[in-house]
């Protein structure tokens, strides 16, 4: 950050200061970074080696550093792991202490006697097992393994006998290893490890459920047939398995680049895949994943919901009618949360542990039914017909969309409408008779009264000129469709409004308005206008921006097609649009915070990266500014508006056709009739992004000459080695914090006028999350320099806004 870490010492002070520090290293407190090897004693913490970015320890080569790096947890936390890092590409490949991050100040301590340890609050949150033996050195190899060695010289522990979530080139893996992944947002791990003679994926669960296994995967190649694996290692551009005499068994090819520099790994994500990457060069992944189906990981969507290609997920037809697509079941040995029932989860359902595990009984389906009523612990089950093997799990991830996988067929273990929660059968039998007459009663009214309703609202339809109509062949058109939102009425969203009396904002589309729905969910319902679709077209492209779901997505619940309404009802948001957080004008005194402030632009940057990267068509948003990112309770972040573009052909909406409402976010795509593609989000997301940095308009007349074009002020201040210029005046931000400058050159990098310089929003994630070392741009947007332009070299093909072909 050139002079924010200046310090203004004059010579005399300077020498007194170093003194002081020679002088008081007893205990060899490193305050550089060593090179291979350390000696004990030695200790220190974090703070001790901030300057070096936390790493005390480079192996010979500096290919690899260990030491302390920032836990990425809640904006407010300023917590540490203890880590080997891949140093050209920032990756972290082991980590000592995950789950139990520290502060600043605790200790890293290598003692002779005591051994190797992380200390925090006076305790032991990690130490190396060296079974009791004395540590002489601690070693860094330039393969990434650490290695304590022993008086003799021997090695007496080493990180390559400890992964944790990665696997490095020429580390073997053996028997009795474990590969686990970070914790999903769902608090689940993944584990790979060898057992029974192969290499398994399984879901963490209390009982794993294995989910993939080497020996099933039909991209392997069969070197030896027979053999019984014991270890695995990655060389060149392949995974080799051998049995314990270190003969090939099996082969699996994950990259064609046979390039004998190449130094690839194996990640073991918290989605569950595996990925390979090459650390030299790019880390790019290599497009090769196991397993091969994006439905085929125990979490691809929430528990009970059915996933099907490209991760779209859908409520199984049996829990359809339940909210939030839930059993009710948390723990269905609980007596007191009612009686259970089994419901059939609906057709062509499969479920990813079937193919890897031994069925629970063979017999038929109802003593299938009666084996998991009467086993409190079993939440669901899968019968297949042709076998007759009876299938029953204590927990239940995503179930799989499968047509090519036939003969099975499930029930889930549901609450039973109506439960008490007493579980007392006797006292229910002895009312029967009055149950009954009562339930037929009931329903006979529920009857009469739709009737009554039916016919009022058909007589008044009939009476109102101004009431929409809408064609049988229409209705069955909408009734036909699945997977879509729910279908309000006009009334509906009216009455949920008060008529649509509390305005929230007012954008490009149209005016949004607060709603509540009888069972007390919030909405903020838009009144779209200008809208060229009809019923069915409408319909459609609902269907399909209802059908995206993403953590940093507005999830859209609803909507309203009826007559020349078109409305859509949104997750409410509670903390508004971004703008009135970041902008001084809006408020004065509640300014978010830096860490709020990058949180939210790494937030937005997934979301916008899922729309071009992760949907079954490209998508592309078109109109990213501060009004279009909400914020949630938490202020999590959340793209709004994503799909809307589709709706609006150019002539009918004003956003496309003029500068007004988005001056200062349009791409020079849009000016100079180039082609449009989702370069034109990554240049309004630069912009963006700048807005979060400075807490100021991309174009103020208030400020001076010099700083009412901002983006032109920043490439100024950035040729001048000024960056802490750009920074909002009110931002207390620490002077090692490197993700302010990471931020300000990604943002110049996103508005390069030059679309073919501007990374992908893959990659402005990864550079925003440390994963990707940002070069120095161009320092005018109008002078692209050619240098960089491979660097984010990415597809540009051209796109209309919302999608290509379907």
């Amino acid at each position: 950050m050139g002079d924010w870490n200046f310090i203004h010492l004059n010579h005399f002070t300077g020498f007194i200061f170093l003194a002081v520090i020679l002088l008081a290293s007893e205990t060899c407190l490193a305050l550089v970074r060593n090179f291979g090897t350390i000696n004990p004693p030695f200790q220190g913490a974090q703070i001790n080696w901030i300057d070096n970015g936390g790493l005390f320890l480079l192996s010979n080569r500096s290919e690899f550093g260990f030491g302390f790096k920032r836990f990425e947890t809640s904006p407010q936390d300023r917590l540490f792991l203890l880590v080997i890092v891949h140093m050209d590409s920032s990756r972290v490949v082991w980590t000592g202490n995950r789950g139990s991050p520290v502060l600043n100040s605790d200790k890293f301590v290598f003692d002779a006697k005591s051994g190797v340890f992380l200390q925090s609050d006076g305790g032991v949150v990690w130490s190396a097992d060296t079974g009791g033996k004395r540590v002489s050195a601690i070693e860094l190899q330039d393969s990434g393994n650490l290695v304590l060695h022993g008086d003799d010289g021997g090695v007496v522990w080493q990180s390559f006998s400890h992964p944790t979530d990665t696997l490095l080139w020429n580390q073997e893996y053996t028997e009795g290893m474990k590969l686990v992944s970070n914790p999903s947002s769902n608090n689940l791990s993944c584990i790979l490890h060898i057992k029974s003679g192969d290499l398994v994926l399984s879901a963490g669960y209390q009982t794993p459920q294995p989910y993939w296994s080497m020996a099933k995967e039909s991209r392997k190649t069969i070197n030896k047939d027979g053999g019984v694996v014991t270890s695995a290692t990655i060389s060149e551009n392949s995974w080799k398995f051998f049995d314990r005499s270190k003969a090939l068994l099996w082969q699996f090819i994950f990259s064609s680049n046979i390039d004998s520099n190449a130094t690839w790994i194996a990640v073991l994500g918290s989605d569950g895949f595996i990925s390979f990457y090459n650390l030299r060069g790019s880390i790019d992944p290599s497009g090769t994943k196991i397993p091969s189906d994006s439905c085929s990981t125990p979490e691809p969507c929430d528990s009970y919901f059915e996933c099907f290609s490209n991760k779209n997920c859908q409520c199984p037809s049996g829990l359809s009618s339940r909210r939030n697509c839930k059993a009710g079941v948390v723990s269905s040995c609980d007596p007191s949360r009612g009686s259970t029932e089994l419901v059939n989860a609906g057709d062509g359902l499969y479920y990813f542990a079937l193919g890897y595990i031994p069925p629970s009984s063979k017999t038929d389906l109802n003593g299938c039914q009666t084996s998991c009523l009467g086993n409190c612990s079993c939440v669901a089950l899968f019968f297949q017909n042709s076998t007759r093997n009876c299938f029953l799990f204590d927990k239940l991830g995503s179930f799989q969309n499968s047509e090519k996988v036939s003969g099975f067929v499930s029930y889930i273990k549901v609450l039973r409408d109506g439960s008490s929660g007493t579980g007392g059968s006797r006292s229910s039998k002895k009312r029967f008779p009055y149950v009954v007459i009562i339930a037929i009663s009931t329903v006979l009214a529920i009857i009469c009264g739709l009737l009554y309703m039916g016919c009022r609202y058909y007589w008044k339809k009939r009476k109102s000129p101004e009431s929409p109509t809408e064609t049988s062949e229409e209705g069955n058109f909408f009734e036909n469709l699945t997977g879509k939102p729910i279908r309000f009425s006009y009334k509906d969203l009216q009455t949920a409004t008060n008529n649509f009396s509390v305005k929230l904002g007012q954008g490009g589309f149209g005016s949004v308005y607060q709603g509540i729905l009888p069972d007390g969910t919030r909405l903020a319902v838009k009144k779209l206008e200008g809208i060229g679709q009809g019923q069915k077209e409408f319909q459609a492209e609902v269907t399909i921006i209802g059908s995206i779901h993403h953590l940093h997505l507005v999830r859209l619940r609803g909507f309203c097609a009826e007559g020349s309404h078109r409305l859509l009802a949104y997750d409410y948001m509670a903390n508004g649009s971004l703008d009135k957080w970041i902008f001084k004008k809006y408020n004065k005194e509640s300014l978010l915070d830096w860490e709020t402030r990058f949180n939210i632009a790494l937030c937005t940057a997934k979301g916008l990266a899922y729309l071009h990267e992760d949907c079954d068509s490209k998508i592309v948003h078109c109109d990213i500014k501060p009004e279009n990112v909400l914020l949630d309770d938490n202020y999590l972040a959340k793209v709004a508006d994503f799909g809307l573009a589709k709706l609006m052909t150019r002539g009918q909406s004003h956003v496309f056709t003029t500068l007004r409402g988005t001056r200062g976010y349009l791409a020079p795509e849009w000016i100079n009739n180039s082609p449009i593609s989702e370069k034109i989000d990554v240049y309004s997301y630069g912009m963006l992004l700048l807005e979060i940095i400075g807490g100021r308009k991309n174009y103020d007349r208030t400020e001076t000459s010099e700083k009412s074009n901002f983006p032109s002020y920043a490439f100024k201040m950035l040729g001048e080695g000024k960056l802490k210029d750009i920074v909002d005046t009110k931002l207390g931000i620490d002077k090692g914090d490197e993700r302010v400058e990471t931020a300000i050159m990604v943002a110049l990098w996103c508005i390069q006028e030059d679309m073919s310089l501007r990374p992908s929003m893959t990659k402005v994630v990864q550079m925003l999350a440390g994963l990707f070392p940002v070069p120095q741009p161009p320092t005018s947007a109008t002078r692209g320099s050619q240098l960089y332009t491979d660097v984010f070299k990415s597809d540009n093909n051209s796109a209309v806004c919302l999608s290509g072909p379907r």
